[in-house]
């Protein structure tokens, strides 16, 4: 039987067929899974020392870590943010979000730590659809742009940020929004 020291310190024995064992009782824990430096046994190198020790039973342990941790570690530490992530909501609280449909527009202002919407403009909305000639074209996007400003001021809001989607370009319509909320007089952080 092979000794195996887990993360957690607790002493457990492996038997030849793969499966552990607590050190107290002979119940089945688990499979063991060893490292790469599990297959190199201890050896005492002393060669100042003439006497040979007495080989007891465990000078042929073998050593092992666990690959993996255990699920109560895994709750215990889960996973941990930097800095950036756990400052920016805080940072930067008011986070627009647009969405261009094939027919409509639609924007809003968000806070991130309460996921509270702060504002919302949308070509899909009854005064909106029944006024613009087109739901999606440039005027259509100015005039989105123009509710979200007047509605954040309103809402005593007055910077956000926006954050492209991953390969989105400030471009085209969202170019055309993003600096009409920037002359409405809101700033972009």
């Amino acid at each position: 039987m092979a000794v195996a020291a887990s993360t957690s310190s607790l002493l457990k024995i492996s038997s030849p067929n793969g499966l552990c064992f607590d050190g107290n009782s002979e119940r089945r824990i688990k499979p063991c899974s060893f490292s790469w430096s599990s297959s190199f046994p201890l050896h005492n190198l002393s060669l100042g020392n003439s006497q040979a020790e007495p080989l007891s039973p465990r000078r042929n342990v073998v050593q092992c870590a666990w690959t993996r941790r255990s699920r109560s570690e895994a709750a215990k530490k889960p996973n941990r943010k930097s800095w950036k992530q756990k400052t920016d909501m805080y940072m930067r609280p008011f986070l627009l979000d647009v969405f261009f449909s094939k027919r409509f527009i639609h924007a809003k202002v968000m806070h991130r730590g309460t996921s509270k919407v702060i504002s919302v403009a949308s070509t899909n909305a009854k005064d909106l659809r029944n006024t613009l000639p087109s739901l999606n074209d440039v005027d259509a996007c100015r005039t989105i742009g123009r509710l979200i400003a007047e509605r954040s001021k309103d809402a005593d809001v007055f910077a956000m940020s926006y954050e492209p989607r991953k390969g989105e370009r400030i471009e085209g319509k969202i170019g055309i929004l993003l600096d009409t909320i920037k002359e409405n007089g809101i700033i972009f952080v």
